[in-house]
This record gives structure tokens, sequence and C-alpha cells, in this order.
């Protein structure tokens, strides 16, 4: 059982709330904890914040680099967040800006081999956390989980517009 400090979320539900409402608090609980931890152990064993960790992972995806406008809108955030971010791995040697040669005001960025090498090791000890949290749960449940979030979004895609908006109800 939960205390009163560590159900967060849940704690906002009255048990006559719709079941819709539960679940979804329960969701949000649960990203919400995994990610404080992931935040903690990132920090307390590496000194890293989860933004350098999701930006080294996204230019670990694309080896061929990114540009920084791609980059912010990937990570969705600020474009200045991305030049301070930039300034900062730059600095340390993880990551390096290649002027893009048709666009004299954009910059392309690639991790250094350094940069690879340390979120490599990084995103290991990263998978082997989200391993972990999910250890209790039986391989099936894991997989109905995945199964059901994976028709909830589903679900969620044919509801809503591409720029946010909402489709009628159905019947509606």
């Amino acid at each position: 059982m939960l205390d009163d400090h560590s159900i967060g979320h849940e704690a906002r539900a009255a048990s006559d709330d719709h079941m819709a409402l539960k679940l979804w608090l329960r969701m949000l609980a649960c990203t919400q904890q995994i990610e404080t931890e992931i935040r903690r152990r990132l920090r307390a064993r590496f000194g890293i914040s989860l933004a350098r960790f999701d930006y080294l992972a996204q230019l670990h995806r694309h080896p061929e680099g990114l540009r920084m406008n791609a980059l912010s809108r990937y990570l969705m955030v600020t474009g200045g967040s991305i030049t301070g971010l930039t300034d900062e791995l730059e600095k340390e040697g993880l990551v390096v800006r290649e002027a893009v040669p048709d666009d004299r005001r954009a910059f392309l960025l690639k991790l250094t081999p350094r940069g690879r090498q340390t979120f490599e090791a990084m995103a290991e000890e990263h998978e082997s956390w989200v391993i972990e949290f999910f250890s209790d749960l039986r391989l099936a449940d894991r997989k109905t989980l995945y199964e059901l979030l994976g028709h909830l979004r589903a679900h969620m895609a044919a509801r809503l517009l591409p720029e946010g908006g909402s489709r009628a109800a159905p019947g509606g």
C-alpha cells in the first residue's frame, strides 16, 4: 500500500469518480514516479539531468546529425534551451556543431566519439533501471499493458486532429 505522500495524483480521485479519470490519474502517477526515479538516478550516477540525457539520446538516434530547430521540436523545448544545452555539451566535448552548407545560419549537431561512448554507457544503465521498474509484473501482464496502451494511443490518434484539436465524439 502507498502512504499519503507516495500516492501523488491518485489522491485527487474520489471513490465515485469515473473509471476513466481514475485510470488517467494512475497512469500519470506511475509515469511521474518512474520519471522522478530516473532523474534521481541519472543525477546520482552520472551527474546529468534528464534533459541532457534526452538531448544526447536524440543525437544518438540520428548519427547523421540534427539541425538545432529539429532537435528543439523533437525535445519539445525552445531553441534557447537547445542553444544553452549545446553550449554546455560542446564545452564538455560531447557534441559538435557543424555548419550546414546550404544554410549559413543553421548548424548540424552531432555526437563526438566521446559523446557517443558516454551516452551509450548511460543508456545501458538507464535500460536496466526501466527493466527493473517493471520486473515485478509478470511478462504476460507487461505484454497486456503494452497492447492496451497501444490501443489507447491508436484510439486517441484517430480522435484528435493533427494540430491538437478534437474531432466530434461519435454519434454527437
